[in-house]
Order: C-alpha cells, then sequence, then structure tokens
C-alpha cells in the first residue's frame, strides 16, 4: 500500500490538527474562567465540576458509535458532521445566563469535538506507515497542548476586554472554519487512499469487526481500567482543577494561576514533541526496537503516582513546580493509546480507538464531578477549602496506586496487527 508524504501528508496533520487545537481548548479553558464564571452564574464547587464534566458525558457517550461511523463513513465526513455541533454548542454557550444552559451548550460542545482525536487516528492508520503511528499521535497532542496553551495567558489576558463569553463566539466561528477545511481539503486524499474493502464474498460466512472483538481483547482488558482511572484523573485535573488547586491550596491570584497553567502545559506539550522523537526510534510492542511499550508505561505512571503525592502533602508557595514533572511522566499515556490501536487490524481501528476513548472520558467525567463532590462533602463536614481539596486529590490519587498495582500483575500483552 502506498501512504502519504511530502504536502499532502502536512495538509492532512495540519487539518486534523487544527480541529483538536481547538478542542483541547474548549475542554481545557474553564480551568481558567472558573472564577468568572462561578461569580457570574453563582456556581458552588459541584456546580462547576458538574458543568465541566458535561463535555467529557456526551463526549464518551459518542465514542462507541463513532467508532461504528469512523470506519463505515471514514474520518473526513464523519469530523466535519460533528463539528457543527461543537460550533453550536460554543455559541450557545456564549448566550447562556444559567446553569442548565451552560451546560447543554458544554454537552453541545463534547458532541461536536468526540471525532477531533478519533478521526485523525483512523485517518493515520489507513493512510500513514505503521512505523509512524506513536510520532503522529504524539504530534497531535502537541497542537492539543498547544490548545491548552491558548486557552491560559492568553485568554486571561482577553477577558477584561471581551469577556469569557465573546472569546466562545470566537471559538465557535473558527471550528466552523476547521469543518470547511476538513471537508473540502481532505476530499481528494479520502478518494486517492480508500479505506480496505471487506473480503469478497467467497460463500463462507464473514463476520463483521465489530465491539465485542474489541472488548474481548486480552491487552484491552489490562488498559480498560488504567485508563479510566489514571488518564481520565490527568484530564480531570489538567482541564478543571489544576487551576482551582493554584487558588485555594497554595494562594495563587488569577493571573499567577494562568502564568504557572500556561508553564505546565508548555511542559507538557515539549514532553510530547521530545516523545515524537523518542517512540518511535526507543519503544515498540514487543521491545524488538528498544523497551518494550509495558515498561514505558509502568515507568511513566509510577514517576505520575509519585510527583502526585508530593503534589498532595506540600502546600509551599514553590510547590507549584512539582506539577512541571507531573507533566513530563504522564505523557505516557499517550503510548498507551497507539499500543491499543496497533493491536487490532486496520479495519478495526475506528472502533478500537473510541471504544479506549469512550473509557477515557468515562473516567474524566466520574473524576472530575467526584472531586468537586468530594470537595464540597468534606467541607460541608468541617473541612477547611484547602484541607477539602487536598483531601479530594489524594483519595483520586489512591484509586491511580490501586489501578496501577492491578495493570502490573496483569500480563497480557499488546500485538501487532
Amino acid at each position: 500500500m502506498r501512504f502519504l508524504s511530502g504536502a499532502l501528508a502536512v495538509r492532512v496533520f495540519l487539518c486534523f490538527a487544527s480541529a483538536y487545537f481547538l478542542s483541547y481548548a474548549f475542554r481545557s479553558i474553564n480551568a481558567v474562567i472558573a472564577p468568572a464564571l462561578m461569580d457570574d452564574v453563582g456556581l458552588s464547587a459541584a456546580d462547576l465540576g458538574l458543568l465541566s464534566s458535561a463535555y467529557f458525558l456526551t463526549f464518551a457517550a459518542l465514542q462507541l458509535p463513532l467508532g461504528i461511523w469512523l470506519d463505515k463513513y471514514g474520518p473526513r465526513r464523519t469530523e466535519t458532521a460533528l463539528l457543527i455541533f461543537a460550533a453550536a454548542g460554543a455559541a450557545l454557550f456564549a448566550a447562556s445566563d444559567s446553569l442548565s444552559g451552560l451546560w447543554l451548550g458544554r454537552a453541545l460542545i463534547g458532541i461536536g469535538v468526540s471525532a477531533c482525536l478519533m478521526a485523525p487516528y483512523k485517518a493515520y492508520r489507513l493512510w500513514f506507515a505503521p512505523e509512524r503511528q506513536a510520532q503522529l499521535a504524539s504530534w497531535m497532542l502537541v497542537a492539543g497542548t498547544s490548545g491548552a496553551l491558548a486557552s491560559t495567558v492568553p485568554v486571561n489576558a482577553a477577558l477584561p476586554s471581551i469577556g469569557w463569553r465573546g472569546v466562545f463566539w470566537i471559538m465557535s466561528g473558527m471550528i466552523l472554519l476547521c469543518a470547511t477545511a476538513i471537508f473540502f481539503l481532505l476530499r481528494k486524499v479520502e478518494i486517492t487512499h480508500p479505506a480496505p474493502q471487506a473480503p469478497a464474498n467467497t460463500g463462507a460466512k464473514v463476520e463483521a469487526p465489530g465491539y465485542r472483538q474489541v472488548f474481548r481483547h486480552p491487552y484491552f482488558r489490562r488498559v480498560a481500567v488504567l485508563g479510566v482511572i489514571n488518564h481520565g484523573s490527568f484530564i480531570a485535573l489538567q482541564t478543571l482543577w489544576a487551576g482551582p488547586w493554584m487558588n485555594t491550596v497554595l494562594g495563587m491570584d488569577k493571573n499567577q494561576t494562568a502564568q504557572i497553567l500556561f508553564i505546565f502545559n508548555l511542559c507538557l506539550m515539549l514532553t510530547y514533541l521530545c516523545l515524537a522523537w523518542w517512540a518511535p526510534r526507543k519503544v515498540s510492542q514487543d521491545g524488538s526496537r528498544g523497551w518494550p511499550v509495558i515498561r514505558a508505561i509502568i515507568v511513566g505512571l509510577i514517576g505520575t503516582v509519585l510527583t502526585q503525592v508530593a503534589i498532595v502533602f506540600v502546600t509551599a508557595p514553590w510547590a507549584w513546580m512539582l506539577w512541571l514533572p507531573f507533566a513530563f511522566f504522564v505523557t505516557v499515556t499517550t503510548l498507551v493509546q497507539t499500543s491499543v490501536s496497533l493491536s487490532f487490524p486496520s479495519a478495526l481501528a475506528g472502533r478500537a480507538n473510541s471504544a479506549f476513548n469512550f473509557l477515557l472520558f468515562v473516567g474524566a467525567f466520574i473524576m472530575q464531578w467526584g472531586i468537586g463532590l468530594l470537595i464540597d462533602l468534606l467541607q460541608a463536614m468541617g473541612a477547611s477549602p484547602p484541607d477539602a481539596m487536598r483531601g479530594a486529590f489524594g483519595i483520586c490519587l489512591l484509586c491511580q496506586v490501586a489501578t496501577l498495582a492491578g495493570f502490573i500483575a496483569n500480563r497480557a500483552q499488546p500485538q501487532q496487527a
């Protein structure tokens, strides 16, 4: 099969990366605008967690049908159609004055951007060589983290002049531009590089690949709970609770918090860049080229757990710097996603990626809302706001330790389909 290269490959990447940039900005922006939202609409910590997690709830709900759509209709048409919902959701969010209106707008955004990583993963699996998959996945996360960067200091600087509503109106227009680019600029690529067809009917019954095959896979089962708890916790922290942690536990003002979140996401982006160089050279499914992927995942996740222990227990003003090694280690979660994708044939890649992504965002919804509920519960029991937040984070961390131990004990291995 002839794989993409040169200017055409760059065009494919930039179209998908632009949409993922905006989807990650949508995902992360509440960490910066949280104080304004709480003041304008009168939200509690639990309300804020529920509002932010609406994105993850609908995002997760779309993942299983999304896998079928990607395998049936292809990444170009599927992502274009869904991005229209994101633009409508951003407009509704900008126009709403109530928690219910904001929640619905946020939920529509989650629906609309649900394909922004899975669609390119499907396209890359079809149109790029297998050895480029980890590198492309890392580059996509660089693009996404750039969106998280744009949602920190730049958004904070724009708030006094246009407010959070103006930010969302602008983002609504930008997501429509991305949908237009994907639909028209990638049409030729889709025609010249069609998806693999099912085998011709020879009289024998051919079983269509489906989610049963994915969920029964031993390696998928091994990483499933890890995705829900460990990766879900990271998404919840990065996209919402890192900001309130800086405010409540470390006593930072909103400008300092925006600057710290910018540095945190910059560190994350630079680490993804390093991973894009290192993984294709030093990590492989079976260890035939450098590290086995399982070893790399375990080392990285142990690092994330240890740095979070320090984050929970150290509350000195300089403790914000502990989030930087956390950003370094947590990028290993990229390898989990690509190892799952490569363990299935390309005809099943859409379902495999979407099934795993479904679990990630179910976890993000549970963790993001759950942390808010725990904070309110601990405060109702008499804990101070900083201690309530530390307690909620500590419970989240204990869950991560338990699932990491289960992952290490399991012996199912990734495959090269």
